[in-house]
């Protein structure tokens, strides 16, 4: 009888492209045969080897395999070991200077698009202080292989888990209770989540870190509720870093790709983190969305203060305010100010914020921002500035219309966005409003990210 064959396994083709550009997720870009090809890690000017993983009508999706010719503009020292595998960081290969134009240039262009661009009108990227270790906060997935636990980030494209180890954009304590956590795991065999059979008890580990008082807390995504090993595992983590002042366990079941459920409780320690941000206390709740990068953050609110230039005889309203970082910083100056946020859990945050700031002249409602912009408007008429921080899909229309119906002489727009921004600001303008500046601001050094601060005045 004969002996079946193994099938022998092809290799994947490779290519020899020279990189024009980068894309707005600063992929590279490389024209072959008539098609486009996206090469993760490559950067303008070089020439490369990439290994193609799949081909479709208009691009080739690729894999860096070497770099014939390097960039000018491409780092040294790079402090990733991981830049090729983990991808999170797509331009953590360019010189600072390289990334600050990039992010510049991402605006200009979007804003270029809507037509809605003139001379001057972008400021150069306002520069992070830290490039590394800036990152305050982070959610990272649980996953084995081989019986080994890995804490990381899915691999771009793939359900294939980065272990991050020694991550250089993450503050230095995230990776210190990674690490701990990791050990502590594996030691315990408490079990890992497997998407594949919806089985197991961890999903996500979420820190978040306060880099003013060094002091962390710790969220344990689960897949149900469990208070016999993530109670020991949350005493015992607390004893190895003290800097750790609070556990708890969120539950999750879905077998979605939403991160959180919707209970938490508190396994031991503090309920929440207390953080002083600019001018401002805040007290972060786990499930709280705060800015991933706390000194930029401030750079942000103190600058829409500025450019808000407010009286105690004006009316302010914050729409999609969260937890309050940017409306406690313009209430100092104005006479009254109303946050409009859906999730009603930052709502209470925001309140108690406020609370902690001995800030009386300012109040939170939860609710859809059009219909409570709608309701709030007659009731502070005249307002004076509506500040916008929406999410990464930008504004709805009909808030849009709502807002310029209200006419408040000037708007202050918040975007982690350039192309959902540029597409509301066409809005406004179309509606009777001016854009006076625009400030791209590195929030995220190392990736395409960018954060913008855009003034709009009515034009009389």
């Amino acid at each position: 009888m004969k002996k079946k064959q193994a099938k022998k396994i092809q290799p994947r083709p490779t290519l020899k492209l020279t990189i024009e550009n980068l894309d707005n997720e600063g992929i590279g870009l490389a024209p072959h045969e008539g098609k486009i090809a996206l090469v993760q890690g490559a950067l303008p000017g070089e020439t490369v080897i990439a290994e193609v993983e799949h081909e479709g009508r208009t691009h080739i999706y690729t894999r860096l395999r070497k770099i014939l010719r390097n960039a000018p503009q491409r780092t040294t020292n790079n402090p990733c070991k991981k830049e090729f595998t983990c991808l999170g960081c797509p331009l953590i290969g360019l010189k600072y200077q390289g990334q600050l134009d990039f992010k510049q240039q991402r605006v200009t262009n979007a804003l270029a698009d809507h037509d809605l661009l003139r001379e001057g009108l972008v400021h150069p990227t306002l520069p992070a202080e830290q490039t590394l270790e800036y990152r305050a906060s982070a959610k990272l997935v649980f996953g084995r292989k081989r019986e080994r636990v890995l804490i990381g980030l899915y691999q771009r494209g793939s359900h294939e888990i980065v272990d991050t180890g020694d991550c250089p954009i993450h503050h230095p304590l995230i990776n210190r209770i990674i690490n701990v956590v990791r050990e502590e795991v594996q030691r315990q065999s408490i079990s890992v989540y497997s998407s594949r059979h919806k089985k197991g008890l961890l999903r996500y580990l979420l820190i978040r870190v306060s880099p003013e008082n060094n002091k962390a807390l710790v969220t344990f995504v689960s897949n149900f509720r469990d208070l016999q090993q993530l109670p020991k595992l949350a005493k015992w983590l607390m004893r190895k870093v003290p800097e750790v002042i609070g556990v708890h366990q969120n539950i999750n079941s879905s077998t979605g790709n939403v991160i959180l459920g919707q209970e938490t409780i508190k396994l031991h320690g503090l309920p929440d983190l207390i953080e002083q941000v600019g001018g401002i206390r805040l007290r972060i709740a786990p499930e709280a969305f705060f800015q991933v990068n706390t000194r930029q953050a401030v750079r942000i609110y103190q600058l829409v203060r500025q450019w808000a230039n407010l009286s105690k005889k004006d009316n302010v309203i914050d729409l999609y305010c969260g937890i309050g970082g940017i409306g406690l910083h313009l209430a100092k100056d104005a006479r009254q100010l109303v946050g409009i946020e859906y999730v009603e859990q930052a709502v209470r945050n925001a309140a108690d914020n406020a609370n902690l700031n001995e800030l009386d002249n300012c109040r939170f409602v939860a609710g859809d921002a059009a219909e409570q912009l709608e309701k709030l408007a007659a009731q502070l008429h005249p307002v004076r500035l509506v500040s916008l921080n929406p999410p990464r899909k930008g504004c709805s229309e009909e808030l849009l219309q709502i807002l310029c119906g209200i006419t408040p002489q000037q708007i202050i727009y918040v975007s982690c966005d350039p192309e959902s921004l540029t597409r509301d600001l066409k809005v406004l303008v179309e509606n009777g409003y001016r854009i006076e500046q625009v400030q791209p601001v590195d929030m995220f050094p190392q990736t395409a990210h960018v954060e913008t601060v855009v003034e709009l005045k009515r034009m009389e």
